[in-house]
């Protein structure tokens, strides 16, 4: 709800202040005194356009600031998404320079139109401005209907399943796009795998393949080694081996009784020992080898295969390509895991469907139940405010698809006058039956619906007397539940006032110009002003009377 309006160097006002509360404001004044232009104020901090023409001083800047009690309208997520401030008391202040710039702050935080014309639509619905009016928006249709049949969660929960559909379709087609660019790179990933598959590289067999070869290229080179090293370490005339147990006998029978020399014996053995292993074991690697040129033929096709390999990846180990492969084969994992998370979203989004269905069937059958008797209602009330031959008729169709708000689509068709044509509220209705229209539409759901604060410009133009005083109770039943600020020329509307304003004009000393004021209306001075509307000014006693009997009726 709108809390306080001020306003600087605005039009013909030079300063002026509104605080506004629960219930119903009346404002009201003689004709041109400023009471539209206080409205043109307030559309300014609802996101409208201005200049710098409109400034009262042309030399200085123009200011206009509301403050709002938002608590009940959870817009904490709307402040987040814009990186506004929140907080339950919202300030919204709007700039106009004398060169026409224009700044708007939101709680002290700089924000754009589009920010201000969106927080304004959820706070204000203001009954001037015809194109944005609540009661023309198809969604807003829908709410109400839901409201009148009490399936308010139904709608909500069929909104939080659309927008997971939603959500759902984005990520799939996000991942169908990825799929469909990455097919190439796919099939280049399993030819190199499979390719590695084929290699079937072993760790540290590069190694052992060079030793095999190197063998093989040599092997009767080796075998001629190792038997003639054998032969002189063991079988010649002078065989080392021989030579070497001479020396120990000798050196044994010396070391008896001496220690040091007793320990370079034991090591002279030692050594003696191992080369008689050597000999054994060259005698048996030099017996194992064979050529075999069907091998060596192999471990070099082997070899030239893992070479290609090193070379294709720059690098220089199996290790190194052990590693690449597990890096390619963990890339091609992901296109795997990309097909099973299609799969998964898809049968997501068609669970998501299915209960889509269920909930649309269900707002439709509401919808569709309580439409006459709210069309009934409508043209009932109508009919009290002079509207005797005024219809409505909420039209269904189905969609194809499940919409953001349902299966259908819901338009309200409105015919003003005996034998006209029923067509949108928009094209049908006159700015006077339009708002009339709407102020007994939202009293209809006024207990029902969480609305904005609701204000209306001269709602009763064009009735009088007991039309007048229906519309004044209409007005009166809605803002005991809503906030509603109603600019009339009626006295019978002006008396159902919580708060009463009054708008005049006064000439300013010294300024050789007139500005418009505004102050808040005593009980006293409310008789007065609704028995002036009653008759003339001064008013009369009998009307005097009348209006105090209006206000206390």
């Amino acid at each position: 709800m709108i809390k306080r309006l001020q306003i600087q160097n605005y039009a013909i006002i030079e300063e002026l202040q509104l605080d506004f509360a629960d219930g119903l404001s009346i404002i009201t004044g003689e004709t041109g005194a400023g009471k539209s232009i206080v409205l043109g104020a307030l559309s300014l901090i609802l996101g409208g356009r201005t200049n710098s023409k409109t400034l009262f001083d042309a030399e200085r800047k123009c200011i206009i600031e509301g403050r709002f009690a938002i608590s009940a309208y959870n817009l904490q997520t709307f402040f987040q998404d814009h990186d506004l401030d929140y907080d339950d008391e919202l300030i919204i202040r709007r700039e106009i320079t004398p060169s026409g710039k224009s700044r708007a702050f939101v709680n002290d935080t700089p924000a754009n139109l589009k920010v201000l014309q969106e927080l304004g639509a959820t706070l204000i619905d203001l009954h001037q401005q015809f194109d944005t009016l609540y009661i023309n928006n198809p969604t807003f249709q829908l709410e109400l209907l839901d409201a009148l049949a009490g399936q308010k969660e139904t709608a909500d929960e069929y909104r939080s399943e659309y927008e997971k559909l939603q959500t759902t379709r984005r990520e799939l087609r996000k991942l169908h796009d990825q799929q469909a660019t990455a097919r190439r790179e796919q099939e280049f990933l399993e030819f190199q795998v499979a390719e590695f598959d084929t290699a079937n590289l072993v760790a540290g067999e590069q190694a052992e393949l060079e030793s095999e070869q190197h063998r093989l290229s040599n092997a009767d080179e080796i075998k001629q080694l190792t038997s003639g090293i054998f032969h002189y370490l063991t079988e010649g005339e002078s065989a080392v081996s021989d030579q070497l147990t001479t020396v120990g006998n000798k050196l044994s029978s010396l070391a008896a009784g001496d220690t040091q020399l007793s320990k370079l014996n034991e090591r002279f053995e030692s050594l003696r020992l191992e080369l008689d292993e050597i000999a054994s074991d060259l005698e048996a690697f030099g017996e194992g080898i064979e050529a075999n040129p069907e091998r060596l033929e192999e471990v070099n096709e082997r070899l030239n295969m893992l070479f290609r390999l090193q070379s294709k990846h720059s690098v220089k180990s199996v290790e190194e390509l052990l590693g690449i492969y597990e890096e390619l084969a963990g890339k091609l994992g992901h296109f795997a895991n990309l097909d099973g998370e299609i799969a998964r979203l898809a049968k997501a989004e068609e669970k998501i469907t299915a209960t889509l269905g269920k909930l649309g069937l269900k707002l439709r059958k509401g919808r569709q139940r309580v439409a006459p008797g709210f069309s009934k209602s409508i043209q009932q009330q109508l009919a009290e405010l002079s509207m005797e031959n005024a219809r409505l008729v909420v039209d269904f169709a189905e969609l194809e698809k499940p919409g953001p708000n349902g299966l259908d689509e819901v338009q309200f068709l409105f015919s003003a006058n005996k034998g006209s044509q029923l067509q949108t509220i928009k094209s049908a209705a006159s700015g006077g039956e339009m708002s009339r229209l709407a102020l007994v539409t939202k009293s209809l759901v006024a207990s029902a619906m969480n609305l904005p604060t609701l204000i209306f410009d001269e709602i009763d133009s064009g009735v009088s007397g007991d039309v007048a005083q229906k519309m004044g109770n209409i007005l009166t039943n809605l803002a005991q539940h809503h906030q509603v600020v109603v600019i009339t020329h009626s006295p019978q509307v002006a008396s159902r006032a919580d708060r009463h304003y009054f708008v005049y004009k006064q000439d300013k000393a010294g300024l050789n110009r007139t500005i418009t004021q505004v102050r808040e209306l005593n009980k006293d001075e409310r008789i007065r002003s609704i028995a002036v509307m009653l008759s003339q000014n001064p008013p009369s006693d009998s009307a005097l009377t009348n209006a105090r009997e209006l206000i206390e009726a």
